[in-house]
């Protein structure tokens, strides 16, 4: 057995009734981006935020494509739950393949597009959300480490990206006023 698969049984000695319910949590909250996706729509409400709310929007349009339709089907790689069926699963059998994990591509993603928009406060809760996140999807045999790993590195390029692309276009629009 190879030692990702090693620290998926050891973790499965972590299980306790209390600590499912709070994985589960973890993990729903994660569920297609749903927190992302709802922090953004609230930063784009209000003027003094709009801007974060834009490069996180984008930075998560960009990570859907790349991860769910391009990095997934490209990779092919079958979850640790298949590989453990002794492994009893507490949420649905996902249906799509596991590297890099979708759950942590989208945390890491917001979390480097608040920190890199200028809402490090922001960045620093949306980083400890996204780690328990990240640990949940661990903690429930649906990913590797090196998904985890992956989907974070895969997140904080396209938030880089994602502010990259805003301060492009704001200097443009900049260049263009003046013009």
């Amino acid at each position: 057995m190879n030692a990702e698969l090693q620290f998926l049984t050891a973790l499965q000695g972590l299980h306790t009734p209390a600590r499912d319910a709070v994985m589960l949590f973890f993990t729903r909250l994660g569920n297609a981006g749903f927190v992302w996706i709802a922090l953004a729509a609230i930063l784009l409400l209000f003027r003094r935020t709009r801007r974060a709310g834009c490069i996180l929007a984008l930075a998560l349009v960009c990570d859907l494509v790349l991860c769910n339709f391009i990095l997934k089907p490209l990779v092919h790689r079958v979850r640790p739950c298949d590989l453990l069926p002794e492994v009893p699963l507490l949420i649905p059998h996902p249906s799509d393949y596991s590297f890099p994990s979708g759950h942590t591509a989208a945390s890491f993603t917001a979390v480097a597009a608040l920190w890199l928009a200028g809402k490090k406060r922001l960045a620093g809760t949306t980083l400890v959300l996204g780690v328990f996140i990240a640990f949940s999807r661990l903690y429930l045999c649906v990913h590797f480490p090196t998904d985890i790993l992956g989907g974070a590195v895969l997140g904080i390029v396209l938030g880089a990206a994602a502010s990259a692309i805003a301060n492009y276009v704001a200097n443009h629009k900049e260049k263009q006023r003046i013009v």
